[in-house]
């Protein structure tokens, strides 16, 4: 469909829905602030669909709408800029900055990838890397960004085998995408999660808990998908063709020692890594937020004494705008619940539903979501809140189901726009061969539904086992 069709149509639908929402009569049990919130939500969301207009900008004329015509108040919309999961993700990209900056991930992919003899052993020692690299750098495209160096002097170190660098295309954005779960701060949409989920329901989602349910499921995901990458992308027998990666080869395309003895700056800055992990994950034993610690963290890795990157240098690689549209989101989320619109709209859903049929519509809806909504944070914007509130409605647990829609909605490679790592690794430089976008739709006919029936079998069945039930646990 043409650009400008497509975006005339998307507008015709959401003022559509304006005018039958301002009718008198229509959507009865449904109040002036919730009509308004409805009309302000559908809006927003096909802005986010089809207009040229930054997801941000959208975003903040939402909660200014909102907060203007008094559905929320002003402590409301500028109070979700000062959460601590904000600040949590602001001092995480310092920390990354450093990390960065020292070129300890140049080191550990050649530690690992120089050790391989095949083909499939390449794959799965790479995806293994990737998936370590959320627990250093926040959200996938920070990822990504750092995983490129790495993709480009592999690709260099196998100039001869073209299919291979073109699979391995295909597996560096892939794996980043799938293996986000794996954190609270693998991707801003899990802070969304997070926040609607105390919003609305009090429940409360540490990185620790996170962590406990996150990474089994990232490792799986992503070990899944690098076979799938490999079958789908190479033949029998190119995978038969043993490979051999030097450490030179991958020094001769690297700006950073990828081998050797670490420098000072490197051995500070992996203690520094390893010791605020390591009270991220230990939080339920002392009890520090995992904000304060990563604000130490931030503040170790910057000092002029024991750092290695400069504070303003740190802050520079700060996502703001993703923050604030973060915070924008969560203020539409509350006035969706506020107000009463929520309810509202999953108040027409079909009842009694079993818990594994509700679970699968929330699975598929939110894996076929990046089609229509390209960012990943407004699909949680859009779905967690509406599948929290159908959850309680329906007596399922609204921690399993948000987190089944957050980690469906990881699923965003089928074209070369749906995420920006995938669009990262679309173009590389040097003239690197890469995917198609028929490689990307080929991949996705078969990861796609083994995705969401893996995110479904753990909600099922691995979540419960790991204090998360499917039902909602009633409460004295």
């Amino acid at each position: 469909m043409n650009p400008s069709l497509r975006q005339t149509v998307w507008l015709c639908l959401a003022l559509g829905a304006c005018a039958v929402l301002a009718v008198p009569g229509t959507a009865p049990g449904l109040g002036g602030e919730a009509r308004l919130t409805l009309a302000v939500f559908a809006l927003a969301t096909c802005a986010w669909i089809a207009a040229p207009v930054d997801d941000t900008h959208i975003a903040l004329g939402a909660g200014l709408a909102l907060t203007v015509t008094g559905v929320i108040s002003a402590d409301t919309l500028f109070a979700t800029l000062g959460d601590a999961t904000v600040w949590l993700l602001i001092c995480a990209f310092v920390l990354a900055a450093a990390v960065t900056r020292t070129g300890l991930a140049g080191r550990a992919a050649a530690f690992l990838v120089t050790g391989a003899r095949s083909v499939r052993r390449l794959v799965h020692l790479t995806t293994a890397a990737l998936v370590v690299t959320a627990f250093a750098v926040p959200a996938t495209s920070g990822r990504a960004a750092l995983a490129l160096p790495v993709f480009l002097a592999l690709a260099h170190a196998l100039a001869g085998r073209r299919r291979l660098v073109v699979m391995l295309a295909l597996l560096f954005p892939t794996v980043v995408l799938l293996s986000a779960v794996a954190t609270l701060i693998g991707a801003g949409a899990h802070l969304i999660t997070v926040r609607v989920l105390l919003e609305q329901t009090g429940e409360s989602l540490g990185f620790a808990r996170w962590l406990v349910l996150g990474l089994p499921l990232a490792v799986a995901a992503s070990h899944l998908a690098a076979e799938t990458v490999l079958l789908t992308a190479t033949r029998r027998e190119e995978r038969r063709e043993p490979v051999r990666i030097t450490v030179a080869a991958l020094q001769e395309h690297s700006a950073t020692p990828v081998s050797g003895p670490l420098s000072p700056p490197e051995q500070r800055c992996l203690l520094l890594l390893c010791t605020v992990v390591a009270l991220w994950c230990s939080e339920p034993l002392h009890g520090v937020s995992p904000a304060v610690v990563a604000l130490i963290g931030a503040v170790v890795a910057s000092s002029p004494a024991l750092g290695t990157v400069r504070m303003k240098d740190g802050l520079r690689s700060v996502p703001w705008a993703m923050l604030l549209f973060m915070a924008a989101t969560t203020a539409m989320g509350v006035a969706l619940v506020d107000s009463g619109a929520a309810g509202w709209l999953v108040g027409g859903m079909p009842v009694g539903l079993p818990p594994w049929a509700f679970l699968a519509v929330v699975v598929a809806v939110s894996t076929a979501a990046h089609l229509v909504l390209q960012s990943r944070s407004a699909r949680s914007s859009v779905l967690v809140p509406l599948v929290v509130a159908a959850a309680v409605g329906a007596g399922i647990n609204p921690v399993a189901a948000a987190l089944a829609s957050t980690a469906a909605a990881g699923f965003c490679q089928t074209l070369p726009a749906s995420a920006k790592p995938v669009a990262l690794f679309a173009e590389p430089p040097d003239g690197v061969p890469t995917f198609t976008p028929r490689h990307l739709l080929r991949l996705s006919a078969v990861l796609a539904p083994l995705s969401a029936a893996l995110v479904l079998c753990f909600a099922l069945v691995v979540w419960p086992l790991l204090g998360v039930p499917v039902l909602q646990e009633s409460r004295p």
